[in-house]
């Protein structure tokens, strides 16, 4: 295997937990019931629009787009269920800046979804189905 990537989760108290990475940071997760932390479901959403949005900004400051911001927004169905996986994620990116073209701002989202996002080719792998579209906004 080409690396490992550690962790450790440990229980607070009641349905509060600490997740620590073996890059040094941590974030409190909960069930839900008192609204401590971020629930483990929206961790899993949240890390694949930061792991995408990792992908898109690098590719069009590659291409010398002059981004000023851009953000994705995210949208994961879950049935009704126990268990409750993700069957489908939507994610917008929105990219806003100066003179951007569309053509890069293309690319640059199929290359994440297709090459270089380890999240969401992982979860399309186990078969969420993953929606990528874009709007792009002058400054």
């Amino acid at each position: 295997m080409a690396g490992v990537m550690q962790g450790r989760v440990t229980w607070v108290n009641g349905v509060t937990f600490v997740g620590e990475s073996d890059s040094g940071n941590s974030v409190v997760m909960e069930g839900g019931q008192k609204n401590n932390g971020i629930r483990p479901m929206e961790m899993i959403l949240l890390g694949v629009g930061g792991c995408a949005s990792y992908d898109v900004v690098g590719i069009l400051e590659k291409t010398r787009q002059d981004v000023v911001s851009c953000h994705v927004e995210l949208k994961g169905y879950r049935p009704d269920a126990v268990p409750a996986p993700f069957e489908k994620i939507e994610m917008e990116f929105v990219v806003r800046g100066r003179d951007i073209k569309e053509k890069h701002v293309a690319k640059a989202v199929e290359l994440s979804a297709e090459k270089y996002c380890s999240a969401s080719i992982m979860l399309g792998k186990a078969g969420v189905e993953i929606v990528h579209t874009y709007r792009i906004e002058e400054a």
